[in-house]
């Protein structure tokens, strides 16, 4: 005899809204790195890796990213860390190919295009995210 399952329920789980402003900080700790790197010498990409803000804020995700399990806040969490760690391997990709490339000139034009490049999708990223946010909607809808 099979034990009966409680009915799904169709509210969304109550979110704690100070995670919500938590959430909101991370995105502004972001947005702040991209700030940096557009404002000054610095580029998106080296301020986003490599800049305090975003190094305090991907560790701000790690730290309370159990308390958002079963929300909409856990796909925001996702989506920070995501953006974090693949702008890591994308700039570690971009060194690793033009590198040996600049031998020939030819890595010169790739390294900076593709930074640049990354350095907009990591912007679009931040922003894209802190809209969704701001309407309470989850990421990857």
């Amino acid at each position: 005899m099979s034990t009966p399952t409680p009915p799904i329920s169709a509210e969304a789980p109550h979110v704690d809204e100070s995670l919500v402003t938590y959430t909101h900080v991370i995105y502004a700790l972001h947005t702040l790195s991209v700030i940096i790197g557009v404002t000054t010498w610095h580029t998106i990409v080296f301020s986003f890796i490599w800049g305090l803000p975003s190094i305090v804020a991907v560790i701000m995700n790690y730290a309370r990213r159990a308390a958002t399990h079963g929300t909409y806040l856990e796909s925001h969490f996702r989506w920070q860390i995501r953006t974090f760690w693949y702008a890591v391997l994308w700039s570690v990709i971009i060194w690793v190919v033009s590198v040996p490339l600049m031998l020939v000139l030819v890595g010169f034009p790739l390294f900076i295009l593709g930074h640049l490049a990354l350095g907009v999708w990591i912007a679009y990223r931040v922003l894209r995210g802190w809209f969704s946010l701001k309407d309470h909607r989850p990421m990857y809808t």
